[in-house]
């Protein structure tokens, strides 16, 4: 076995951190120490006798054939801090995950990621900006980053993978089980699409209420940047982007209604030194993500389609505004505005204000 088998095996012991997990790994020299090291050591470096018994008794139970065996038969892939393709944006953080569980595929561009987060409860406006962020995004090859829950979540992962676009949603239990149950058919696609569903946790791990913000700092650690759609004051929503904050993510927040509960949490944030966002440019601008380079990769990703010339040939006639087009088109709002982002970039159309395209000739 290698150090890296060690690794994963400390990790899988849940109550031990990240944090005390590298710890021990610098204090004994390596895992393999660290996982075989005695009670007397683990208690003379301050680990309480309680917590020493519980993962003396685990490691005694623990068959490591049989667990990675398991991982074999489950397709769950993992990855650990130590390795070269450990995802980047993790990289240097305090409290950053030992090890990753992945099914699906993790890619080096990755990077080039932002995360949607937002209220369970969203409104139909929250629906609406959600959709046209995340699918505008995926359109010019960001991968969007969420948690799979529902509401916005559920709104972002959807609109991206509708236009072509690449995901990962991050668990707060283990991968072998997709979590919330009803939305086990949108990880399924997230990992047939080429994306991947994530988490820290050894399969058959639930989620419970407590690791929800850990795996919130997860979703914020992989972006770049995170934009919180909608939410309460006092919502995972808020403690997602304080993790952002600490991590030096740019947070965007989008302005709602001021009558609106669910825009409570944006405001509140944009009060305090969140960026207000209202249209992707926002994001790339900030991001330094010059619209010049991602064109090469808006045509590698989304080369013109039937759909592209049946907005052309609308637009030839006069100026319309995006909801009369998906009433001409027959097209939904969601994949007109990812079409339009990209025939924008290409110098095709031109948004004129308000919703309302115009061709260029």
């Amino acid at each position: 076995m290698t150090d890296n088998d060690y690794l994963v095996a400390l990790a899988s012991f849940t109550s031990f951190g990240p944090l005390r997990i590298n710890l021990l790994t610098e204090y004994f020299g390596s895992a393999e120490n660290a996982w075989k090291t005695s009670f007397n050591k683990l208690t003379k470096i301050g680990l309480n006798e309680k917590l020493v018994r519980s993962f003396l008794d685990y490691r005694d139970n623990f068959d490591f054939k049989k667990y990675f065996d398991r991982l074999n038969y489950l397709k769950i892939d993992f990855v650990t801090i130590k390795d070269k393709t450990y995802p980047e944006n993790l990289k240097g953080l305090d409290d950053a995950p030992v090890v990753l569980y992945v099914r699906g595929k993790m890619v080096k561009n990755d990077v080039n990621a932002v995360a949607i987060v937002g209220s369970r409860k969203m409104t139909s406006y929250g629906r609406e900006v959600t959709e046209r962020l995340s699918a505008q995004l995926a359109n010019v090859g960001l991968t969007i980053i969420s948690g799979l829950a529902f509401g916005v979540d559920l709104a972002a992962h959807k609109s991206a993978i509708e236009v072509g676009g690449r995901c990962i949603a991050v668990l707060a239990g283990g991968v072998d089980t997709i979590t919330p149950k009803s939305n086990e058919w949108l990880g399924l696609k997230i990992i047939d699409s080429g994306g991947a569903v994530i988490s820290e946790y050894p399969p058959g791990v639930t989620p419970e209420r407590h690791l929800f913000p850990f795996r919130n700092r997860i979703i914020s650690g992989l972006a770049k940047a995170v934009i919180v759609v909608e939410g309460l004051i006092k919502s995972g929503t808020i403690h997602t982007a304080n993790h952002a904050a600490k991590q030096g993510r740019t947070v965007f927040a989008v302005p709602g209604q001021i009558t609106s509960p669910m825009s409570s949490a944006p405001h509140y944030l944009i009060k305090n030194g969140a960026k207000m966002v209202t249209s992707i440019e926002d994001v790339l601008e900030e991001l330094d993500l010059q619209l010049k380079v991602d064109r090469e990769a808006v045509e590698s990703v989304l080369p013109s389609d039937k759909d592209e010339g049946k907005l052309i040939e609308i637009l030839a006639n006069e100026p319309l505004h995006l909801d009369e087009l998906a009433r001409i088109s027959g097209l939904t709002v969601s994949t007109i505005s990812s079409k339009l982002t990209v025939m924008e970039l290409k110098g095709i159309v031109k948004n004129i204000g308000n919703g309302v395209y115009k061709k260029i000739s």
